[in-house]
């Protein structure tokens, strides 16, 4: 797998990462050793990038990923993620992005995850009632205590975003950017990125699970899958989404590859480094391969006729989750 820059601070990964998140939490049942099995397939396939944070069980995932990295550390960028607070006992707490927050949440990340370092310390969510100097300047401080290599933010607004790299260089934003969310193309994120020279990491970008084709109705999701209480998994919403699905299927099959392998090309050839979730080997294997897809002009064109911004029904979060975007 290529390995790419990601931003303008020197961290370098694989193309394509792996996010963690499904193995522990929110979405269904989830089995352990398959899930080592992925994450140690990942590695043997090329991928670096591998995406936890605290609130992913809470604190079950990084336990999880580093008990996969044991013995083996260097051969993994480990990006976890801060803001949100829990109590040691897992209870949540809403945001906190304090400094005095940060650097507890860092010390505890690092004890879970068995390591003395964390490659890429993303902040969760921007705190509304902390000043984005205050957390990025916390954040800062682990960086020079070499607690932290390199800091992100996530789902954070164009001038939050500018104002934060003033405090201490940003290695990478995190958003959710697909075929079915392209809203930062047009809010100024992406331009802000690219103007600051900034990495783009995208999650979602098989719109949770939606863009692989594998999800025909409602009832594909398991009783405590956080995706019942996504507005575009619900109502008419759904099957107006389902209808833009198959029109990516359509465009895949011509082009030879899996409705997951084109959508996940596209990313790659925005300049964003996707991390899809999964949590079986066999769905990893098919995302990787999206790697070795050209995306030709033709294809741009294709895919933007059929996905073009807005064209899917419903926000992406819950309205009480909605709220927390974009600060």
């Amino acid at each position: 797998m290529e390995i790419r820059a990601l931003g303008g601070q020197g961290l370098e990964v694989g193309a394509e990462g792996l996010g963690l998140m499904g193995m522990s939490a929110h979405y269904g049942a989830t089995d352990e050793t398959e899930s080592l099995a992925t994450i140690d397939r990942a590695l043997e396939l090329g991928v670096t990038l591998l995406d936890t944070a605290e609130g992913y069980g809470p604190f079950l995932n990084e336990q999880l990923l580093g008990k996969a990295l044991a013995g083996r550390r260097d051969a993994a960028v480990v990006a976890t993620k801060t803001g949100i607070e829990f109590t040691d006992e897992g209870a949540l707490r809403g945001h906190n992005a304090t400094p005095e927050y940060i650097r507890r949440s860092a010390d505890r990340s690092l004890r879970h995850l068995g390591t003395d370092h964390i490659d890429l310390y993303y902040l969760h969510r921007v705190d509304p009632d902390v000043p984005i100097e205050e957390s990025v300047g916390a954040m800062a401080e682990l960086v020079a205590a070499g607690k932290v290599r390199h800091i992100g933010l996530c789902e954070a607004a164009p001038a939050t975003i500018a104002r934060a790299h003033a405090v201490h260089p940003l290695a990478a934003v995190q958003t959710e950017y697909s075929l079915f969310e392209r809203g930062i193309e047009y809010d100024g994120v992406l331009d802000t990125l690219r103007e600051l020279g900034i990495g783009l990491v995208a999650y979602s970008p098989l719109g949770r699970g939606f863009l692989s084709g594998a999800i025909t109705t409602p009832d594909d999701f398991a009783a405590d899958d956080f995706r019942r209480t996504d507005p575009r998994f619900q109502g008419e919403n759904f099957g107006r989404n389902l209808a833009v699905v198959g029109q990516v299927r359509r465009l895949a099959s011509e082009k030879g590859v899996t409705p997951s392998q084109l959508a996940l090309a596209w990313t790659l050839n925005r300049g964003a480094v996707p991390i899809p979730g999964t949590k079986r080997r066999r769905y990893l294997e098919e995302n990787i391969a999206a790697t070795a897809v050209t995306i030709t002009d033709a294809d741009l064109a294709a895919i933007d006729a059929v996905a073009p911004h807005g064209v899917v029904c419903g926000d992406r979060y819950a309205p009480e989750l909605m709220k927390n975007l974009n600060g």
